[in-house]
């Protein structure tokens, strides 16, 4: 299962990695601003936003995007590991059923 995570710090971003890694997701992670986002976004299967780092416009691109492709989105006002582990359980429960 691939995910894509949005927002988050650029110094957590091999924390984000590797606790993907660690429950079976193959993990992107995009924390800067992509001139390209949209076009980077691919086709994963489920998006993560950890709001309180991204703009609106990013988020807006994003969501835009994800809803063509019918991809779920799940959304973190934190960018902490518990919050970000949390989101990852939260996606393993809502594939699982």
């Amino acid at each position: 299962m691939s995910i894509l995570v949005v927002g988050g710090h650029e110094r957590m971003e091999k924390d984000y990695l590797e606790m993907g890694k660690k429950l079976g997701f193959k993990t992107k992670v995009c924390t800067k601003k992509a001139n390209k986002l949209a076009n980077s976004i691919g086709n994963p299967d489920a998006v993560v936003i950890l709001t309180s780092t991204v703009s609106h416009k990013i988020c807006n691109i994003v969501e835009m995007k994800a809803k063509k492709q019918s991809i779920p989105i799940f959304r973190k006002k934190s960018s902490s590991k518990s919050a970000f582990t949390e989101c990852l359980e939260e996606i393993n429960r809502e594939f699982s059923s």
